[in-house]
């Protein structure tokens, strides 16, 4: 089991074993096997869809606000439900793989969530358009739940890690290109067009994960020990450099959901007043995202776990700052700090959870998640209730007072530190 977060899957496993007696088993897929072609094939497939479904609604909350006479608070509980039904369902669906194979709970996701897609275009008003996404929200936890042990169980150690890189590429491409289609369909058929879009693309990919995907090789049903889960997930939040990582994540976590929850309206509105589809471009600077999160091992490495913090604290503020401009290309310019701010915050704060968890890592990370898409959730609507309130400005305020918060609870970190190696 893989005791790394990617800030894409976990998983839950406690006490499985193989008894001796049991017959060997087969050789693990290995690059340049076809089965090992299929695996990283159908987990692309899944995790584009799992993150196109997520953040569906995101790129057309101006549209949905329109269409159903909403506020953008209460368009942006259509993301915000998802999110927070996905974190929730994280460890239970965790725990069902253990019993029923992470193959068959995989299965289950994508296709439950792909068919609650092509119904949640036709809900006839808010109420049934949030219900029907956080049923769906709590169906892709399945994906994110146990891809990881999957690649773990059945790929040979030494192709992991890049089988693991397709996967999470599959989870950024996803939630990009949902956004991008989206916008690009709504600009000519709708909002409720463009959600039935990414439904139909996101069944060709649960399609295409089922016919590819090979047969667990190396699954041995294991019962979960409740009482041990719930001792080792009491003992990590007590432990207090965890609690501090988990609230990291979660304000990084808040401020990203925030703006890119709320830069729709912005964006939409005078004096800029950009199409449905060239706000849904906005979001191929999410490319960033992905350079950032390479980079931040070498950052590490060179300042230290919370050096490389207080950068990324740095580049979020500073990009804030830069979108209260009324220059569109200051506010892309900002969106871009932000954006590579957010995914090296990310990346550090998600690793160092694996790094601090002595046993558990699993859980650790499992926690992590959890509060990352909580932070997603409290993120979107508060945000797009201080824009409703205050305006864009309202947004970077509350935006800039949750990094600092990021800032001072690295500090106190750092203070903690200096305090334990003078005693030592």
């Amino acid at each position: 089991m893989p005791p790394a977060d990617t800030g894409a899957s976990t998983v839950i496993r406690v006490g499985a074993s193989i008894s001796p007696s049991e017959p060997p088993l087969p050789p693990k897929l290995s690059p340049g096997g076809a089965g090992y072609r299929r695996a990283l094939y159908a987990l692309f497939a899944a995790g584009l869809a799992t993150f196109a479904l997520l953040y569906s609604t995101q790129a057309l909350l101006p549209a949905i606000s329109v269409g159903l006479s909403l506020s953008p608070a209460e368009a942006s509980l259509t993301v915000s439900a998802a999110t927070a039904a996905l974190a929730v369902a994280l460890l239970p669906m965790s725990a069902l793989s253990e019993k029923y194979g992470r193959t068959a709970v995989m299965t289950a996701s994508v296709f439950s969530a792909a068919g609650l897609a092509l119904i949640i275009p036709f809900a006839p008003n808010l109420t049934w358009l949030v219900v029907l996404r956080a049923v769906q929200g709590a169906a892709l936890a399945g994906l994110p739940a146990t891809a990881m042990a999957y690649l773990a169980e059945e790929v040979h150690p030494k192709a992991v890690a890049s089988a693991i890189g397709l996967y999470v590429a599959g989870n950024s491409i996803g939630g990009m290109s949902s956004r991008i289609l989206t916008g690009a369909v709504a600009q000519y058929a709708g909002w409720r067009a463009a959600l039935l879009a990414v439904g139909l693309m996101s069944l060709a990919c649960a399609i295409a994960f089922r016919m590819l995907a090979p047969a667990a090789r190396h699954f041995r049903p294991a019962p979960v020990n409740p009482a041990a889960l719930w001792r080792t997930v009491t003992t990590h939040l007590g432990n207090p450099l965890l609690r501090r990582l988990y609230l990291i994540g979660l304000l990084f976590m808040a401020v990203f959901g925030a703006v890119y929850t709320v830069l729709g309206y912005r964006l939409a509105a005078q004096p800029f007043a950009l199409s449905q589809s060239a706000i849904g471009l906005i979001f191929l600077v999410y490319l960033v995202g992905t350079a950032a999160s390479a980079g931040s091992g070498r950052l590490l490495a060179r300042l230290g776990r919370r050096g490389a913090l207080y950068v990324a604290v740095a580049l979020v503020a500073a990009g804030l700052l830069l979108t209260l401009s009324g220059s569109l290309a200051l506010i892309l310019a900002g969106l871009v700090l932000i954006t590579g701010g957010f995914f090296t915050g990310h990346a550090i704060a998600s690793g160092a959870v694996s790094r601090t968890a002595t046993f558990g890592r699993a859980q650790a990370s499992a926690l992590y998640l959890t509060a990352y898409y909580i932070g997603a959730s409290l993120g979107g609507t508060v945000g797009a209730s201080a824009y409703h309130s205050a305006g864009w400005s309202g947004t970077v305020a509350l935006a800039l007072a949750a990094v600092v918060s990021v800032a001072c609870i690295t500090l106190y970190g750092t203070r903690q530190a200096i305090a334990a190696a003078r005693t030592a």
